[in-house]
């Protein structure tokens, strides 16, 4: 059956939108509806259940050692290891198409400030309520934005991935998808991808919807159903609300620190905050329409005001109830990313004891972690199973 017809007899009860639950606000009848219906039916059963547990998502491909969002940082992800490759965040050109990018905004991942022919795209533009300066995708053609070439976004901690800069161009998320299918034959087994649609409220209001075109890809390669090996995030749960409705495909809803506000709901004036969301009744909520949560690594466990972890909350525990798998975000070798504790010495860009943190999230029960550095996760997963 196409994705098309299965949208519209396997669906079943209504989904509950972003829409409604800002006119019902934040008490129990916007929060408390238990709705686990879509994950076991449309969307259960999947494949990415069968992986590898705690699973290793290779963060933008293998960051700790490429520029993000290459193919060169992704094809070594798979060569370390990693279960999954985050590949990419996605974001339009002015012409239509989705590339990989960490944000829009391309000043600090490609070498645009070096084209002369360009300066004049310089600008600022408010990006989810903050002023932003630089150059934005939605600005190029995808022509112009593949004689760019991406540099390493946080040179002071890894200076030795500046040596790649200038390697490798912007990929497009068709040819991820076209690289995802080439590299599973060329290893025999099934290569995972997972995408983000990146600001997709802000991407709506300039005429460039993200789900739709991530929809139609998605159906052109067959990668549109439940057991596709494509898993699917936002920060935005209306972008997943949304995808839950055009594909099939697991979807996460990432989630930042407590106190903040996912941005469709500040656009919505929806009250909400990721607090609300991590409760029991939000994460019904949640699982109402996606199959998961990626979480900041602080949701599960806190750092007091040192900066060292304290105790983890019980949001793995509440998370599973709700039929939920967690894949939280981000692990990193380099000190200034892990927690005090774990660090070794002051240098920003040396390694601290990774493999430490590493086992300490792991024993909260989490599904995977987001890592820049996925031999290292593959490393202490092992330690951690006593392999």
């Amino acid at each position: 059956m196409g994705a098309q017809e299965s949208n519209g007899q396997e669906r079943g009860t209504a989904r509950r939108t972003l829409l409604s639950a800002a006119v019902l606000g934040a008490g129990g009848a916007a929060l408390g509806l238990p709705g686990t219906a879509s994950a076991d039916g449309r969307h259960g059963g999947g494949g990415y259940r069968s992986l590898p547990r705690p699973t290793v998502i290779g963060h933008r491909g293998a960051s700790g050692y490429r520029p993000e969002h290459t193919f060169g940082s992704y094809q070594l992800a798979l060569d370390l290891g990693a279960d999954v490759v985050e590949a990419g965040d996605l974001v339009p050109t002015r012409d239509g198409h989705l590339v990989c990018r960490h944000e829009p905004e391309i000043g600090g991942t490609t070498d645009v400030a070096a084209h002369p022919e360009f300066a004049g795209r310089r600008t600022t533009k408010t990006l989810d309520g903050v002023p932003t300066t630089g150059w934005f995708t939605e600005d190029f053609t995808l022509a112009e934005l593949k004689t760019l070439r991406a540099v390493e976004r946080v040179p002071a901690n890894r200076p030795h991935n500046t040596l790649y800069d200038g390697r490798w161009e912007i990929p497009t998320f068709e040819e991820v998808l076209r690289w995802q299918d080439e590299q599973t034959r060329r290893r025999g087994k099934q290569v995972w991808i997972y995408p983000e649609t990146k600001h997709p409220t802000y991407f709506r209001a300039l005429g460039l919807g993200l789900e739709e075109r991530v929809a139609k890809l998605l159906r052109k390669y067959g990668k549109d159903r439940k057991d596709s090996p494509v898993i699917l995030q936002s920060f935005e749960p209306s972008s997943i609300q949304r995808l839950d409705e055009l594909v099939g495909n697991p979807l996460v809803v990432l989630l930042s620190a407590a106190n903040t506000r996912p941005w469709d709901f500040v656009a919505a004036g929806d009250p909400r905050t990721v607090a609300d969301l991590v409760t029991p009744a939000g994460l019904e909520w949640i699982a109402s329409y996606a199959q998961g949560i990626g979480p900041t690594l602080d949701l599960v466990v806190p750092k007091d005001a040192a900066g060292n972890l304290t105790s983890p909350t019980t949001l793995v525990a509440d998370a599973h109830r709700a039929g939920l798998i967690l894949h939280p975000y981000t692990m990193r070798n380099e000190n200034p990313f892990l927690p005090a504790n774990f660090r070794k010495g002051t240098a920003v860009d040396a390694y601290g004891d990774p493999f430490g943190a590493f086992r300490a999230y792991f024993e909260t029960g989490i599904d995977g972690v987001f890592t820049d550095n996925a031999d290292t996760a593959v490393l202490a997963r092992a330690d951690f199973l006593g392999r």
